[in-house]
């Protein structure tokens, strides 16, 4: 065979093309494999205690089963399988109750009143084993305006706390602090509260930091803020031995120039690069960007379309980056007006406040879940059966007709199929994985569920659908 272009030639060419190819997937690495939380708690920094994580839940847990006493007030509260149109009868509420309670998982899945059970379970089971995934402790806005002394005693106070939840094992999965913002005015304020915090738990634990810490900084808006905690972060390091790297931190993407900068630019990759491989993810602050828009108060909302317009910016300027994207919250909290010996009324009138705001709060979340952002904020305990209640039933709501659809692609090996009305080709089969994982990460479904799909448990860990296929023809 006759070739017109010469193996040395070639090699070169090919050569530069490597370099290149090789420092794109070294950007572009693809999603990090390790457990993302789905949602952050703030809270104030003045009242965090060792045990806050758990208070949290049993407050989350009283709230849901005041408001929601079982499946059907929860099924009506959150919409979910046209509950809102339930019989009020009593009775017959009851006697589904009692049928349900007796059903298998299988027999749940085919009744019409199944999914608001399942969900509702799934949530009271969450709230007991581990309500709050992710906390960080605010010096910021949950914090406030305070003394300099009293902010040195808080956060020697918080340090502390800390250390005694790391040796009680009471500690969310992942925590942080939120520090001030490394602008002009606060830039002295931010670092001291950080110095006295990681120089007093890291004296308490001989060096040690708890499982999954990170330092948030909030309102950037230029690398160089990001480059002068890193540098502080490895004078820390330096002086307690620790290893190169132990400090990750956050940003807060909250103003139009982390979106789009002087330049006409979009500059979060830049700072991701100023902080030297330690930025892990970047939290979105709605209320900040929204007035940084100058959108009036009553219409800063998570999903206004100044919003959706950062978070799309975000998502293709970090996409594949292996950074972590989280949405704000909502502010809306549910809780009833009325507190004591209540009325009848009052005590409806608690409920229905409740309610609306836990179906807003659930809406929003679903828009996040929808734009493709797994992780969002929580203000306030009784937020949190929103919070699970909207991300189960976003990814089971999914699940029969995805695993049907994956099984199905995957045995054809990559060909062209047609389930129902929907043509799945090689890029939809990633989102179909993508699902599972995403499902798996969040807790809506288990192990066994992703299983179901005819996947084994090591290609479900390479997360490329392309990787799966070209190693199944391989050996057909």
């Amino acid at each position: 065979m006759n070739l017109s272009i010469s193996e040395d030639k070639k090699s070169r060419i090919f050569g530069d093309l490597k370099v290149a190819n090789t420092t794109f997937n070294k950007i572009y690495r693809g999603d990090r494999e390790d457990r993302q939380p789905i949602h952050t708690v703030y809270g104030g920094a003045n009242l965090f205690k060792s045990n806050t994580t758990q208070v949290l839940g049993t407050i989350a847990l009283k709230s849901l089963l005041h408001y929601a006493p079982n499946f059907i007030e929860f099924g009506k509260a959150f919409q979910l399988n046209g509950f809102e149109n339930f019989p009020k009868d009593v009775a017959i509420q009851k006697a589904l109750i009692d049928e349900l309670d007796t059903l298998s998982e299988d027999q749940l899945k085919n009744h019409n009143a199944g999914f608001s059970y399942r969900i509702y379970k799934k949530v009271i089971t969450k709230l007991k084993r581990e309500a709050v995934e992710d906390f960080r402790i605010d010096f910021e806005d949950g914090f406030g305006n305070r003394s300099d002394k009293e902010e040195d005693d808080t956060a020697i106070t918080a340090a502390t706390q800390v250390t005694k939840g790391m040796q009680d094992n009471t500690l969310s999965p992942f925590i942080g602090i939120r520090i001030k913002p490394f602008t002009e005015e606060l830039k002295e304020r931010g670092l001291r509260t950080l110095d006295i915090f990681l120089t007093t738990l890291l004296t308490e634990t001989n060096g040690k930091l708890p499982n999954n810490f990170v330092v948030m900084l909030p309102k950037v808006t230029i690398p160089e803020q990001i480059i002068a905690l890193v540098s502080f972060f490895e004078i820390i390091e330096e002086q307690f031995h620790l290893e190169s790297g132990a400090l990750k931190m956050e940003i807060m993407v909250e103003t139009t120039q982390s979106i789009i900068d002087h330049t006409g630019t979009n500059p979060l990759y830049r700072f991701i690069l100023a902080s030297k491989g330690r930025c892990i993810a970047t939290h979105f602050g709605t209320y900040d960007y929204t007035a940084s828009n100058n959108i009036t108060a009553r219409y800063q909302e998570m999903d206004h379309d100044v919003c959706d317009f950062a978070h799309y910016m975000t998502k293709v300027a970090l996409n594949h980056t292996g950074v972590w994207l989280s949405d704000g919250a909502t502010n809306t909290m549910p809780i009833g007006p009325h507190r004591g010996e209540l009325t009848e009324a009052q005590e409806l009138e608690n409920k229905t406040v409740v309610h609306r705001a836990w179906l807003k709060g659930y809406k929003h979340i679903r828009h996040s879940l929808y734009k493709g952002l797994y992780q969002g904020w929580d203000l306030n305990p009784a937020q949190l059966p929103m919070r699970y209640t909207a991300v189960y039933a976003f990814f089971l709501e999914s699940y029969d007709d995805a695993v049907l659809r994956l099984k199905t692609f995957v045995e054809k090996a990559a060909q062209a199929t047609l389930i129902g009305d929907t043509f799945d080709d090689a890029a939809t089969g990633q989102g179909l994985l993508n699902y599972f994982l995403k499902a798996l990460n969040s807790g809506a479904i288990t192990m066994d569920e992703v299983l179901a799909t005819g996947l084994t448990l090591d290609e479900i860990r390479t997360r490329s659908f392309a990787k799966i296929l070209k190693d199944r023809r391989s050996k057909m």
